[in-house]
């Protein structure tokens, strides 16, 4: 895992946005689309409003879900309310090229079913993602893969639903398919995730996010979140 240290949480979402659309003109040159899964959270609606501001190859993006909460449609709970808002209003970007979770579903277990086989028509057999991105919670959590819920032994299906989590139930891409991807960007911000950042970096399988693979991940964080003071210089390394 390649790491990447910021002073504040602002310039890593700017350097996660310059990462992405590196990787998707890349993608785009190498077979023609990018395929990318974007989580939830306040730092990354930043990076993608600055992604809105880069060279990207707009007409071959595909933009999927890492999970989203069961909630109604425009529910400031939801991802995909924040997702819409924060590219459709700043990218050339189509609506249909952004794939919701269909959590408003009166069937969510047949919807389970529907978004592995969206993610199968825009991604192949087996879905491989061009690029992941991924978040981390104070518990160790990342994507709606929470610790202790059934959701993390999964290894037959791509999409799955947890249990209740914060007073909702999720739909989430689970393992098999976080970790066929191409590129795992992590952005971690705020100094709750320290502890929880330093197991990840450390391979710690005891915690959800330390079970996605890491020899294709980069992790952008800032300085609250890598546990430096004011005094300690931003870094950058490699850690396997």
């Amino acid at each position: 895992m390649k790491i990447q240290v910021f002073g504040d949480a602002d310039s890593a979402a700017q350097q996660a946005a310059i990462f992405i659309a590196a990787e998707a003109r890349a993608a785009v040159a190498d077979h023609g689309s990018f395929v990318m899964a974007v989580s939830g959270g306040h730092t990354p609606w930043i990076m993608l409003r600055d992604l809105a501001r880069e060279k990207v190859p707009w007409s071959a993006v595909q933009v999927v879900q890492v999970d989203e909460r069961v909630a109604p449609p425009g529910d400031p709970d939801r991802n995909l309310t924040h997702l819409r808002a924060s590219l459709l209003e700043s990218a050339p970007l189509r609506d249909e090229q952004i794939h919701p979770m269909p959590v408003d579903s009166p069937d969510l277990d047949a919807a389970v079913g529907q978004y592995a086989q969206t993610l199968q028509t825009i991604a192949g057999t087996p879905p491989m993602l061009d690029l992941v991105h991924l978040g981390l919670g104070p518990d160790g959590h990342t994507a709606s893969l929470v610790p202790g819920d059934a959701v993390l032994e999964i290894s037959d299906s791509d999409v799955a639903l947890t249990s209740i989590y914060q007073g909702r139930r999720r739909m989430t891409l689970t393992y098999p398919i976080l970790n066929r991807a191409r590129r795992v960007l992590w952005l971690v911000t705020g100094g709750e995730k320290a502890g929880m950042f330093a197991r990840l970096q450390a391979g710690d399988h005891s915690i959800p996010a330390g079970r996605v693979r890491a020899d294709y991940a980069v992790a952008l964080a800032d300085r609250a979140a890598a546990g430096l003071d004011d005094t300690e210089r931003p870094l950058a390394q490699h850690r396997a």
